[in-house]
């Protein structure tokens, strides 16, 4: 991953990542792929490991992995996690290039329509 590059961490993404691998048995490691949304062209599935491919994103002691050919797209995304008493979940923030989805967790690009003609946010 060359310096300055690759998707960015927040501080709350890294500490779930870093909880989530180590309950898993892969201290360090997690990885990251995208595959296809209905709300919006591409959905992040987050599991424990590196499984296969390159490091996209790197912060407090946990690499995320993502296949090679996958890491164009995640390189001006920012990872957050939210968490509260119901639940938590990773969510997606972007710049201009893409359209990120209500559901915070699907992406798109800015000059494609979104898929089945949903509403998203910007």
């Amino acid at each position: 991953m060359p310096k300055g590059q690759g998707m960015q961490l927040t501080a709350a993404a890294a500490a779930e990542l870093g909880r989530q691998a180590a309950v898993a048995g892969t201290p360090g490691m997690m990885h990251l792929d995208l595959v296809d949304g209905t709300c919006e062209r591409w959905v992040i599935r987050i599991r424990p490991g590196r499984l296969a491919g390159v490091p996209v994103a790197r912060a407090d002691g946990i690499t995320l992995f993502a296949p090679g050919d996958q890491g164009e797209r995640l390189n001006t995304l920012e990872l957050d996690y939210r968490g509260d008493l119901s639940g938590g979940g990773f969510l997606i923030r972007t710049g201009r290039d893409h359209r990120v989805c209500a559901c915070g967790a699907a992406f798109g690009p800015a000059d494609e329509p979104s898929p089945g003609g949903s509403t998203s946010t910007k």
